[in-house]
Formats: structure tokens, C-alpha cells, sequence
């Protein structure tokens, strides 16, 4: 979940502060009244240049943002026995795979987490918790990074990165013209209007433009919830179906929450029903479990 969510929040961060840039812009006339450069053609062609760079750079940067976010530290040279199994592991199923070997990193956290990030399949990261080396099994774990090793092998965050540029696109094309609806509105047809109008088209387009990136982050999270079923199957490949049936089912006895009454559980995050399945990253730990037990 910690991939995702950091590559969203990066990604509108990049995307405001292009938003300002594409505004600025606008005010000196280069893209013509409201942000438009005279045609619909050519503002779509405005926005794919900034929305598809802003998912791009969100890329480039999510191995930086992923370590610094979390603190972790990459193993350059294993300091026991357990850095020694971790390190070998991520190796060989990285070969088993087809992918050159990631860099491996620990992150210092009590909960039982782990994540693979990184621009390319060859050059990625995988990180664990210190959490989950404590309370996993070797096997589990083993499935847990057969799991993470198969979203780099698949290109999980290449795919998602055009999704979220083609998302993008959209969204600041969107914004730009609810903007220079809105700022044509204030403006009016007299003098004082004018004046008012580039503040108005500002405001709305920024704020237009945070509200459809979060409708576009629901359709980022119902396609991260159908890679973690391809991962888990891969991770069922790699280190053994028992193995990653048994992970999760750790998984799920480590973060069930306490049951909530039956008029509550709709709006329960954690219990992952109703309305709060849209924001979620992964499916439940139910779903994927009874998927590999099927053999989906």
C-alpha cells in the first residue's frame, strides 16, 4: 500500500505545481485566455505534455521518495544472518523472475509491510519492514517478496504510470476548462470584471484540478486492486502456492480489526466494505486468499 499511496500523493503534488506553471504561463499570454491556446485540440496537447511528464517524474522519483519516506536503508553489505537470507532471497527469485537483481532495503516499523517501487525492472527496490521479519515465517516472507518481486517483473508501475498520465491528461484539461467557464462568468463584460477574471480562473482551475485527481486516484486503486491479484498468483509461482496462501492468511490474523456492529461496518475503512472498498489499494485479504485457493 505504502508504493501506491506515495506515487499518488506524489503525483498531485507534481501535478499543482505544473498546474502553477501552466497558469503562469497562461497569464502571459502563451496559452492564450484561461489557460486555453485557442483550441480544444491544442489544450489537450497542453495537458497530455504535463500530465503524462507529471506521472514520469512521479516514477523518477518514487525509489528516492519510497526510502526517504520510510527510512530505509538499503543493503549494500549484509550485517547478519538475517540481512544474508533476505538479501540471497530477493536475488534468486529476481532470477527466477527473469529481472535483474533489486537493490534490498529494511525499514525500521513495527507493522508487517513491504513494498517494491523503482522506474525500471532492472534497476528497482525492494523493501521489508523490520515488522515483518519479526512475526513471518522464512517461507511467508518468501512469498511476500515473490509477491513484490513479480509487480517489477510485470511493470506494474510503468503500467500505472500511464494510466495516471493519460488520468492526468484529462484532469487538467478538465480543470483548465471549468476554470475559464468560471473565470469568464466573475468577469462579465465590464473592465473591473476582466481584472477579477485571471484570479478566478486560478482558484477554481486549482481547485478543480485537486478535486477530479482524486476521482482519477479511485480508478489508480481499482487497478492496483486487480494487479495485486496477478502478484499474489505470481508470488504463488515463485516460492509456492501453500507459501503465499499461508503469508496471507498471516496477514490477515496480524491486521484483522475488531468487529464493529453491523450498522457501523459499511463505514468501517478497515473492515473494507461499502463505500471504503473505492479507496482501497489491495483487495481484501479474504478476496486473495480464496482467489488462490481457486487457482485464479
Amino acid at each position: 500500500m505504502k508504493r501506491i499511496l506515495l506515487f499518488v500523493l506524489t503525483n498531485i503534488a507534481v501535478l499543482v505545481v505544473l498546474s502553477i506553471v501552466f497558469n503562469l504561463l497562461a497569464a502571459s499570454g502563451i496559452l492564450g485566455p484561461y489557460g486555453n491556446p485557442g483550441n480544444l485540440v491544442g489544450l489537450l496537447i497542453f495537458a497530455a505534455l504535463f500530465g503524462m511528464g507529471g506521472a514520469f517524474i512521479s516514477l523518477a522519483l518514487s525509489k528516492w521518495m519510497a526510502v526517504h519516506a520510510t527510512g530505509a536503508r538499503i543493503i549494500e553489505t549484509p550485517a547478519d544472518s538475517q540481512e544474508i537470507w533476505l538479501k540471497s532471497t530477493v536475488e534468486r527469485l529476481a532470477r527466477q523472475a527473469g529481472i535483474g537483481s533489486p537493490d534490498v532495503a529494511i525499514f525500521e516499523a513495527a507493522d508487517v509491510n513491504a513494498f517494491a517501487t523503482g522506474m525500471r525492472r532492472d534497476k528497482a527496490l525492494v523493501a521489508v519492514s523490520r515488522g515483518l521479519l519479526q512475526n513471518m515465517y522464512r517461507e511467508e516472507a518468501e512469498a511476500v517478496l515473490g509477491h513484490e518481486i513479480t509487480h517489477i517483473a510485470n511493470g506494474d508501475m510503468v503500467t500505472m504510470t500511464l494510466l495516471q498520465g493519460v488520468l492526468n491528461t484529462f484532469v487538467i484539461a478538465l480543470s483548465r476548462i471549468v476554470g475559464s467557464l468560471v473565470g469568464q462568468a466573475v468577469a462579465g463584460d465590464s473592465r473591473q470584471g476582466q481584472g477579477m477574471n485571471y484570479l478566478a480562473y486560478f482558484a477554481t482551475s486549482i481547485v478543480a484540478q485537486i478535486l477530479f485527481g482524486i476521482l482519477a486516484s479511485l480508478i489508480v486503486f481499482a487497478f492496483s486492486r486487480h494487479r495485486e491479484f496477478r502478484a499474489d498468483a505470481g508470488g504463488a509461482r515463485l516460492a509456492g502456492r501453500g507459501k503465499m496462501i499461508a503469508a496471507l492468511q498471516r496477514l490477515d490474523a496480524i491486521h484483522r480489526p475488531s468487529a464493529l456492529p453491523q450498522q457501523l461496518k459499511a463505514f468501517g475503512i478497515a473492515d473494507g466494505g461499502g463505500i471504503a472498498r473505492l479507496f482501497m489499494t489491495h483487495p481484501p485479504l479474504a478476496d486473495r486468499i480464496a482467489a488462490l485457493q481457486r487457482g485464479d
